[in-house]
């Protein structure tokens, strides 16, 4: 109790702050009108989105331009991420993975074992990563994806989020309100006391002690001392009560700087490791479930009728 009391004492985000120059918002032209899930971009000029319907879009000039490339498969595709310039993976429903090793000229299909739903991918090389789905999977691989063991979670919640900061120690979210967390590459997974049953839609660390895991009604979860303690920062529904918007995903760009997109179009971005929050006002309504920083800068979102987000900061350095 005296170490839940005294890290509510040191971090207290609040949801507003002063900055006199906020980002700029503006919709970038989406090629489709079908709901986007998550984005990825390798830099400032070269990303990809994935969608409903097997939709891939591709941009070299970041995000001027968005290219659809071509149909691989007509199922939800829920994920894309890189480990580097080259080797890539895309999720999805009935268990697809997608893997290219050239950069995305092409996607070839790869036999994760599982028919369920894989939500989240993270990679720390070309050839180690884990994925997360539904009924609680956890999948690792050690040769980029040319075979994937399963892992025992201990849940059969859905896990929607993903995080390692290294090939030991790493963490895994999902539906009420399972933080799951290894230091050994996943051989062992431990559940972590929230004491709260929101589903967490994500969950990033900053370094091997500060973290964040983000759900549904505003849930907001913050961690200084690697999950041991998770300080419960939710947002109040406010004056009149409205229920606080499902916040879906969650990405720093570095130490201070970082961002959380979610339902209804909202945006919160901290300057100074997640101490105080800033809302920005939405540019609108739709909900977005992608987000990609790829520089303090800069950030993309993605949701729902093909919105495609872009945010300027005019500060490249907080």
């Amino acid at each position: 109790m005296g170490v839940l009391v005294g890290l509510c004492s040191l971090v207290n985000p609040l949801l507003v702050f002063s900055q006199s120059s906020p980002p700029t918002l503006s919709l970038q032209n989406s090629p489709t009108q079908v709901t986007l899930l998550d984005v990825h971009f390798q830099n400032g000029r070269q990303g990809w989105i994935v969608g409903a319907g097997g939709t891939i879009l591709h941009t070299e000039d970041g995000g001027v331009t968005w290219k659809v490339s071509p149909r691989r498969t007509n199922v939800l595709l829920t994920a894309v991420t890189f480990a580097d310039t080259t080797h890539g993976w895309i999720l999805g429903q009935n268990g697809t993975v997608l893997h290219t090793a050239d950069g995305g000229k092409q996607w070839v299909s790869q036999v994760s074992g599982t028919n369920g739903t894989l939500y989240a991918a993270d990679f720390l090389t070309a050839k180690q990563g884990w994925l997360v789905g539904s009924r609680g999977v956890i999948l690792h691989t050690e040769d980029g994806g040319e075979s994937w063991a399963d892992q025992i979670s201990g849940t059969t919640a859905d896990l929607f989020g993903v995080h390692f900061i290294n090939a030991e120690r790493g963490w895994a979210v999902g539906a009420l309100g399972v933080i799951l967390a290894t230091t050994d590459g996943g051989k062992n997974w431990m559940a972590q006391a929230t004491n709260n049953l929101a589903t967490f839609f994500d969950i990033v660390f900053t370094d091997n002690v500060a973290g964040w895991a983000v759900g549904t009604q505003g849930a907001m979860f913050q961690t200084l001392n690697g999950g041991q303690v998770w300080v419960d920062h939710t947002r109040s529904c406010g004056s009149p009560c409205i229920k606080p918007a499902d916040l879906v995903k969650v990405q720093f760009s570095n130490a201070l700087v970082g961002r959380i997109v979610g339902e209804r179009g909202t945006i919160l971005e901290t300057r100074d490791a997640g101490f105080t929050w800033q809302e920005l006002e939405p540019i609108n309504s739709e909900t977005l479930y992608g987000l990609s920083i790829p520089d303090s800068s800069q950030g993309f979102a993605v949701g729902d009728h093909g919105t495609i987000l872009h945010f300027l900061s005019p500060h490249s350095n907080p």
